[in-house]
């Protein structure tokens, strides 16, 4: 048995015991640290018993709310925000897509699955209700992450100039991979400026092996990604009327190292891959569109061919059985099936513009939940969680971009930001306002007075 299976055995176990007798957050940390780990994938895995341990962790964290269930619907009831109500109006949608599914055995498969990543999203909101806990989590996202760039240093490219099977269940894809790693960017950031000198050590040292990853992965829609949120996050700390001692000149000196990392890191295999970003036009349609990016417009605009014969969504796999009718083969690259490489169309053709409809009311309600959770932090001087919210949806709008290329709608990763960003409305503004039945007690109390 090799040191990475008893370590992988150490922290399963260690982590069920703690989230039984202790601290029930530690189930969704070990959750996700298998998600990254992935041991039924991995070298070490031979060492270890063959069981389900995604499975078996889940089944821990239901445990856990089982026991403690009166206490902790008080501490986080799921109604004290909306968008869960908008997320579980989305998993309703794909049932009711059953009703006009081309695919069937397919769209009850991936629906089944995302029902799972509901339920495991709702269970994490219960158990989860510290700052600590919250960070807790963070950090064992980041180390994830880290270890996924560790293995694409250890593995190297492949003739294509690319990363490949390194990945998780539900994003073996590289560029699915690639797009995991982007939140964790900004979150280091956010670290090494604000957390303790143990946190930045560490910030530096995961940084390292994250930043290698994505160079080495060399996905064009995660490097977007990567720039928009650390850049977005880099204006705020500057121009933002909200300062701390020495934040402008600490931003200053992130973007000088964060360049210099860069043009370290980076080589000229990277750089020719970001280049085709910008694709030329005499490239002829159909022709190397998923290498050059530049078929991937084509895939989306007719995804509202498709929604003319099928306004309310096609199921999942329904834009790929449909692909053949309304594509040429030229069009289509030579696949017959063709994908349609984007989160948000993909959500489109799925279930229909009813469905984007909620998903998008669902992120709406998010960004006003941190939006007055920002506003809160600001009158009270409190900076640090300030920044932290943002720094949480810098990291949200990251995953966002780098989904915009790939098809991410369902992905673990994005409705995992989702969980951070609502936990830390909860335990910075919820609680921190006075109230421990959420918003609408608030309100409440405040008429009564």
């Amino acid at each position: 048995m090799s040191k990475f299976s008893l370590l992988f055995l150490f922290v399963f176990f260690g982590g069920v015991g703690t989230a039984l007798f202790s601290n029930g957050a530690a189930a969704f940390i070990v959750y996700e640290l298998v998600y990254f780990l992935n041991p039924g994938n991995r070298w070490w895995s031979a060492g270890i018993p063959d069981l389900r341990y995604s499975f078996i962790i889940v089944i821990v964290m239901m445990i856990v709310l089982a026991k403690d269930y009166q206490n902790l619907s008080k501490l986080s009831p799921w109604s004290e925000q909306n968008v869960f109500k908008w997320m579980v109006a989305l998993l309703l949608m794909y049932y009711f897509a059953y009703t006009f599914a081309l695919h069937i055995p397919m769209h009850s498969k991936f629906t089944f699955e995302f029902t799972k990543l509901i339920i495991i999203i709702l269970l994490a909101y219960k158990l989860i209700n510290t700052p600590a806990m919250l960070k807790a989590c963070l950090w064992a996202y980041i180390t994830g992450c880290a270890y996924i760039g560790y293995l694409a240093t250890g593995k190297g490219r492949n003739s294509s100039g690319r990363v490949e099977g390194i990945g998780m269940v539900d994003a073996p894809d590289a560029n699915d991979t690639a797009a995991v790693l982007v939140p964790a960017a900004v979150m280091l950031m956010y670290f090494a400026w604000q957390g303790s000198m143990r946190a930045r050590f560490m910030a530096a040292l995961f940084g390292v092996f994250i930043a290698n990853g994505l160079v080495l992965i060399n996905s064009r829609g995660s490097f977007l990604g990567v720039v928009l949120s650390l850049g977005l996050f880099l204006l705020y700390m500057i121009f933002s009327s909200h300062q701390k001692k020495g934040q402008k000149k600490v931003a200053l000196l992130m973007i000088v190292v964060g360049l210099s990392g860069a043009f370290y890191m980076t080589d000229d295999v990277f750089w020719e891959r970001m280049s085709t970003l910008k694709s030329s036009e005499e490239q002829e349609i159909g022709e190397e569109k998923e290498d050059d990016g530049s078929g991937r417009i084509l895939f989306w605009f007719k995804t509202f061919d498709m929604l003319e014969e099928y306004p309310f969504g096609m199921g999942v796999y329904g834009y790929n059985m449909l692909a053949p009718h309304y594509m040429t083969d030229e069009e289509r690259g030579g696949v017959k099936y063709r994908s349609v490489h984007s989160m948000w169309f993909q959500g489109l053709g799925e279930v229909g513009w009813l469905g984007i409809g909620v998903f998008l009311c669902m992120l709406i309600s998010l960004a006003l939940s941190t939006r007055r959770a920002k506003k809160f932090t600001a009158s009270k001087c409190q900076y640090d969680i300030y920044f932290l919210i943002l720094a949480l949806e810098c990291a949200l709008i990251g995953y966002l971009v780098a989904g915009t290329f790939i098809n991410r709608f369902r992905a673990e990763v994005l409705y995992w930001m989702i969980l951070f960003l609502a936990i830390a409305v909860k335990v910075y503004y919820l609680r921190a306002s006075g109230s421990d039945l959420g918003i609408k007690s608030v309100k409440s109390n405040y008429r009564k007075r």
